[in-house]
């Protein structure tokens, strides 16, 4: 997946705007059950956000953070506050929601 362009994140910020998160990271961090949820939020919506309970520090969501992007090949949109946005265009053409603007 090649790279979101700085308008493309802005447009996903804003859909993403409205939706309640569907994964939370506890205090057991990363575990393959966790990413195997974050993997079937992102088939299912492309777009999902995250929530962080137990990591205060934005150093730990950022180093989680990399860690779940490398681990589902998804896309960091955005960090506020303690959710973070994954974005990952579904492979099938036809099963796609979202349309990313070109310019």
């Amino acid at each position: 997946m090649k790279e979101l362009k700085s308008f493309q994140k802005k447009y996903l910020r804003g859909l993403a705007h409205s939706l309640k998160p569907v994964v939370s990271v506890g205090q057991k961090g990363i575990t393959d059950t966790l990413i195997g949820s974050i993997n079937e939020a992102l088939n299912a919506h492309e777009l999902i956000k995250i929530k962080f309970q137990d990591f205060k520090e934005k150093s730990q969501k950022k180093a989680l953070l990399e860690i779940m992007r490398q681990k589902t090949q998804s896309q960091v949109v955005g960090l506020i506050g303690h959710a973070a946005i994954l974005f990952r265009e579904h492979p099938d053409p036809e099963k796609r929601k979202i349309v990313l603007p070109r310019k």
